[in-house]
């Protein structure tokens, strides 16, 4: 049998209650907000003292209120009856509780009455579950529900495990077949031995990924079939609500941003290949100086870098996530370490544009730098390949060559070549110019040097004992003998001529004369281990 509050009961409370207010001594918010829990779903949070009564106390009498009404009877009515600025939540014809503005969180409501409307309708929902849980045909529904949902969940794990173990045996076969398809030319870019562990992996975290989500959604739909672990089920499915619709709501939101940055990277790529096409017109002979087929691959780096690099800076803005600090901290980690490790990088990038600019070395040439000498077989932005004579291939940084003095000795020939020279000093007692024609006979006898332009002879000093002579002379570029070997050749043929002719090629260093010249008699020239050619 339900008790009724009479009606004049209820409204001399009122009056009294109002009175409270209107003195407004009743009210005092307090720090430590209580919430009030009813059957395992929560029905609001007291922030404020009522009566003296502190937000602990007035979930207590609540619950102890709601709790007599629910033993009474199941089939309660939740009503509010306003009381100036305050709610009356009424259970049948109990005072449940009582909704005060200092109990209102501004950011979930935005005023009293929304606020004890809310926790109407979950008491309301309360008495619902207490009903459902009273009826014996509803919870048999709900076990048969949670039968039904546990045995599709086991046939989906079976269904996981089969389909993995059929993918398993077949992933072989399928990435044998896909990584030979998968060739540049007729090199395999990516062999499957290799790939296959990866695949594996990838294959473990998807499977690990479904069945968390299967065990995920069984377990929110049967702890959500139960009045009292229902608020447990809704929590879980709400909770993979919001974050599939926060996933989905941040990919609809990137799409606007994407689809800037492609065209942007898109626009790029057309003045890419526009100034490509521009910078090979215009390496047309006789148009610029500074603009040459060898300059024109590192001017299209160049411009293509700069365009890209503008491309990058235009785009990031609109690229998701490039506002979050994350995304911050990582572009200043990344800024911070090409700062600290970029001095040495730039430097070498700087002096390889000098050189490729100012045209110092040429691929091909034959120079020296240094003490090294060799061809020069690459020139790099950063550093520079020569070849030496002795089968050495040297990479040297290009900040070093802008360092040191170059030698060239291909840039001054007539056509493709490179010059050789080499010096002897013989004293003042031979006529010179027996010496410049012994020298010219030399370069004469020697495979590779050419006749046309002609060697030639300088007398470079006239020092306290002897003169200094230079021959210098033009090789055959095309001749597959380095340079290390044909000067090898040219000391060689220079020494026999000076031994036909009884000139000795020590330079004097001395007081007097020796008793006996040093020359070597032709008969005296095979002496062993050497060996007479066959052809002479």
């Amino acid at each position: 049998m339900r008790s009724r509050l009479p009606a004049t009961l209820m409204i001399v409370f009122s009056v009294f209650w109002s009175m409270l207010l209107w003195a407004g001594d009743a009210v005092t918010p307090v720090e430590d907000p209580v919430e009030l829990k009813v059957a395992n779903r929560s029905i609001m949070v007291f922030r404020a003292t009522l009566l003296g009564e502190a937000p602990a106390t007035r979930v207590k009498r609540a619950k102890a209120v709601i709790g007599e009404a629910l033993d009474e009877s199941d089939d309660l009515v939740v009503t509010l009856d306003p009381m100036r600025d305050s709610y009356l939540v009424l259970l049948g014809s109990h005072r449940a509780f009582i909704v005060a503005p200092q109990d209102v969180d501004s950011l979930e409501y935005a005023s009293v009455q929304q606020a004890a409307e809310g926790a109407a309708d979950k008491l309301r929902q309360v008495v619902a579950e207490t009903r459902e849980a009273r009826n014996l045909h509803l919870m048999l529904r709900s076990l048969g529900a949670a039968a039904i949902a546990t045995a599709i969940y086991f046939a989906l794990l079976w269904g996981v495990a089969y389909l993995r173990r059929r993918l398993l045996k077949r992933l072989p076969e399928l990435m044998d077949r896909h990584t030979r398809a998968l060739t540049v030319g007729r090199v395999q870019v990516i062999e499957a031995n290799y790939l296959y562990p990866l695949v594996i992996r990838l294959l473990w975290l998807l499977r690990w990924l479904v069945l968390l989500l299967l065990t995920y959604e069984w377990l929110g739909f049967v702890l959500s079939r139960f009045p009292y672990t229902r608020p447990w089920g809704e929590s879980l499915n709400n909770y993979l609500f919001e974050v599939a619709s926060y996933l989905f709501q941040a990919i609809v939101g990137a799409i606007p941003g994407l689809g800037v940055a492609l065209a942007i990277f898109f626009i790029a790529r057309g003045a890419t290949a526009f100034s490509r096409r521009v910078l090979r017109r215009m390496a047309t002979p006789g148009t610029f100086s500074w603009l040459n087929q060898e300059t024109l691959q590192p001017t299209q780096r160049l411009t293509s870098l700069a365009i890209w690099l503008f491309a990058l800076a235009m785009a990031y803005p609109y690229l998701p996530g490039a506002g979050t600090d994350a995304f911050k901290g990582l572009s200043v980690l990344i800024g911070l370490m090409i700062s600290l490790g970029a001095t040495s990088v730039v430097g070498q990038a700087a002096a390889g544009l000098i050189l490729t600019y100012t045209r110092t070395l040429r691929p091909g040439e034959f120079v020296r730098i240094g003490e090294y000498e060799g061809t020069v077989t690459e020139l790099g932005m950063f550093t520079t390949s020569i070849r030496t004579g002795l089968g050495e291939v040297l990479t040297l940084p290009n900040s070093m060559i802008t360092g040191t003095v170059t030698k060239n000795y291909s840039r001054t020939v007539q056509g493709p070549g490179y010059v050789v020279d080499t010096v002897v000093t013989i004293g003042y007692d031979t006529p010179w110019r027996q010496v410049e024609a012994m020298l010219l006979e030399a370069a004469r006898r020697t495979p590779g040097v050419l006749e046309e332009p002609p060697a030639q002879v300088f007398q470079t000093a006239l020092s306290d004992f002897y003169p200094e002579y230079r021959l210098v002379a033009q090789a055959i570029p095309s001749q597959p003998r380095p340079r290390a070997v044909l000067l090898s050749m040219l000391h060689a043929n220079i020494q026999d001529v000076f031994n036909e002719y009884g000139v000795q090629i020590m330079s004097p260093h001395y007081l007097g004369d020796p008793e006996e010249e040093k020359r070597v008699p032709k008969d005296q020239w095979f002496t062993a281990p050497a060996q007479e050619p066959k052809d002479l």
